[in-house]
């Protein structure tokens, strides 16, 4: 083989083992429009397809790294306080409030599984106690999971939990973030993937929905993960949603296949104002099988805190979009009751 071959194929082995390509970010006058790909009606149909899975009544809550072994934390739920500990190795739930004087059950011992108010004692079991019953909880590794009835959902056994890398090689990080909009808001912002290299250059370029393999069920979109201003790391990923509260963004080709982002929508409630408030809790689970992961998994308490600081700084802006859409929708709504009265 001449010599030019050998580094011919040399260079390619590189390329091969290298994820990380030399792409100089564009500036803004350079970067294509995508406000015509980007079609509201088509973004609402993806958004009404999503809205047809049942979650069942279940409702993410946190992270499971937030819950300790040995004292509760306490969730709001469309309007209701909840209370979670572990006991036995499982996560247990229950309504919030103490059914003896009504104390808000956060941040109380737990003995032996049971349950400790922190005003008086009062030992609240996991099979519950007169009135006051437990609720379906499930930790599955990475986030927290309780049912309550909600309307127009089905009950179901479990949570519907998408295809995920298997934990003991990944690296998971959450992050959480309140917002002032519905469900709806935080999912439509990730049913419109053609926002990300205008809103997000900083993290974002080079992206492309292949409309050949995208319907109103999945958006396949090529896009570069920015790790700096000259460097990128090119994947395919697909947008799916499983359930009308949930969207999971799946690489299914380059660096890190099969590692996923799930994006959830928990109600919390009404604000002071009668304002929504809505829960964005983003899940990143990582995976590689390139040998030097295993390193990055070795180091993973440094790594998951940068992992979490990526994932809340796009939800600034993320934040900023949902809860403006919320906004615009709200006054459409406030012009329709004044006009028809």
């Amino acid at each position: 083989m001449s010599e030019h071959g050998r580094l011919a194929r040399l260079q390619q082995e590189v390329h091969r083992r290298t994820p990380i390509r030399y792409l100089p970010e564009d500036s803004l006058d350079r970067i294509r429009p995508t406000w015509q790909q980007a079609r509201i009606g088509r973004i609402e149909r993806a958004l009404r397809r999503a809205k047809q899975g049942d979650p069942g009544g279940w409702h993410v809550v946190g992270s499971s790294a937030s819950l300790p072994t040995a004292e509760s934390i306490t969730r709001t739920v469309a309007g209701q306080e909840l209370v979670l500990w572990r006991a036995d190795g499982r996560v247990h739930a229950g309504p919030g409030s103490c059914p003896h004087m009504g104390a808000l059950l956060d941040r109380c011992p737990v003995f032996d599984g049971v349950l400790h108010c922190r005003w008086h004692g009062m030992q609240l079991p996991p099979e519950g106690i007169g009135a006051w019953r437990t609720l379906p909880a499930v930790d599955d590794g990475v986030l927290l999971w309780v049912r309550l009835p909600t309307p127009g959902e089905e009950l179901s056994a479990e949570p519907t939990i998408t295809p995920r890398p298997p934990l003991d090689r990944a690296i998971s990080a959450v992050a959480a973030r309140a917002l002032v909009c519905e469900p709806d808001d935080v999912v439509a912002n990730r049913l419109d993937p053609w926002h990300g290299a205008w809103f997000h250059p900083y993290a974002f370029s080079d992206l492309t929905v292949d409309e050949s393999a995208s319907d109103d069920e999945v958006l396949t979109v090529d896009v570069t993960f920015r790790l700096s201003r000259t460097w990128g790391v090119p994947v395919t990923a697909e947008f799916r949603c499983p359930d009308a509260r949930t969207i999971v963004m799946t690489i299914v080709r380059g660096e890190g296949a099969g590692s996923v982002v799930e994006t959830h929508a928990t109600f919390l409630g009404l604000d002071s104002q009668g304002l929504p408030r809505t829960m964005m809790t983003e899940a990143t689970i990582a995976h590689s099988d390139r040998p030097g992961f295993s390193l990055g998994r070795a180091m993973s308490g440094v790594i998951k805190p940068l992992m979490r600081r990526t994932a809340l700084q796009l939800w600034v802006d993320d934040g900023e979009y949902a809860e403006r859409r919320y906004e615009i929708r709200h006054r459409q709504q406030v012009r329709q009751e004044s006009g028809s009265r």
